[in-house]
């Protein structure tokens, strides 16, 4: 495989996003609270207001040969009391690119671009049971598991337990 690039998405990327985005919720549905469904019923003015540079979130893409493969995303808590947390969502790496080092890139830019900002202390994720892998990745990546959250998520007639991760920095 050809070397990973790590980089922050823009509004022109949308169409990408959208693409990967979409193949990650169909491909592990349990891994997601946001449905496949859910997802394509944005517009992409919505999409592309997500990857704006004001975006209360910044989206991270994996590519590699110029295709997005990977994402993830960093939400800093906003409220003055929890300012010092960034939390990470939809991390997904596409099917056929798994086990090639895309999730770690993902994983430890995210970490580095969080420690950059002032006044940040932790980072903060939550895994489903059924997702081993990625529980995994995150632990060869600093973050260990703090709790479990039973009977956390229902969905298509199974129960899922949530795992919730934290890297201090």
């Amino acid at each position: 495989m050809s070397a990973v690039q790590v980089r922050r998405l823009t509004p022109e990327d949308a169409p990408a996003y959208r693409a990967a985005r979409l193949a990650a919720l169909q491909a592990d549905p349990a891994a997601f609270l946001t449905t496949a469904k859910e997802f394509a019923a944005l517009g992409e003015d919505a999409l592309a207001a997500r990857l704006a540079p004001d975006a209360a979130g910044v989206t991270l893409g994996a590519f590699v040969n110029g295709q997005l493969l990977g994402l993830l995303t960093l939400v800093r808590e906003t409220a003055p009391p929890l300012a010092h947390r960034v939390n990470v969502y939809g991390v997904s790496v596409a099917p056929g690119a798994r086990g090639q080092g895309l999730g770690a890139a993902l994983v430890q830019a995210g970490v580095t671009l969080a420690r950059s900002w002032v006044g940040v202390t932790s980072l903060h994720l939550a895994v489903m049971d059924s997702q081993d892998a990625a529980r995994r990745l995150y632990e060869r990546c600093g973050f260990r598991v703090w709790g479990t959250q039973p009977d956390a998520v229902r969905r298509d007639g199974r129960v899922h337990a949530e795992h919730w991760l934290v890297l201090e920095c």
